[in-house]
């Protein structure tokens, strides 16, 4: 597999030299959303490689690794908004805390220092994470903050307030 991504990485490379882009976003943009692959986060939204930061974790909820991050994002690399995007049918949703959190301590014989972040209802969570980022004080920009959910069948954002 990985032989393969790497020839596909040099044939990228002949097709369309990448052009140089500001580390700074020009949107001034950072998204955070779920690493699901059914999610295309660049062709969804109509970006452009350069665009906005995109980051990605389970289920796309905010984590201190995420504040860490958006911190980053805003204090040094120029955003000033952040999109929040869950999806219907994730797989957080099929697990929970306690259980799978006990899972992770049997198999490596200590309890993980992380939260799982499991959910059953999406739009709560979406609604959870918008308070996070909006309560953090290490970010600067905490009012142009706006989450969604995905809907995997049609592709179709639904706003979360």
């Amino acid at each position: 597999m990985f032989e393969q991504l790497l020839a596909n990485n040099a044939a990228y490379v002949e097709r369309e030299a990448p052009a140089p882009l500001d580390v700074r976003p020009s949107l001034e943009l950072a998204i955070v959303t779920c690493m699901d692959s059914r999610l295309d986060v660049f062709a969804s939204l109509g970006l452009a490689h350069g665009q906005a930061h995109v980051l990605r974790n389970a289920g796309g909820i905010i984590t201190d690794d995420t504040i860490r991050s958006l911190a980053l994002s805003q204090r040094r690399l120029g955003t000033t908004s952040v999109m929040l995007i869950h999806h219907e049918d994730c797989g957080l949703q099929l697990v929970s805390e306690e259980g799978f959190s006990r899972e992770l301590e049997e198999a490596a014989g200590e309890r993980p220092p992380f939260a799982i972040g499991a959910f059953v209802d999406v739009e709560a969570s979406v609604r959870t994470s918008l308070g996070r980022v909006r309560s953090s004080p290490f970010l600067l920009h905490r009012d142009a903050v706006r989450g969604y959910v995905y809907e995997i069948a049609n592709g179709r954002l639904r706003e979360v307030g």
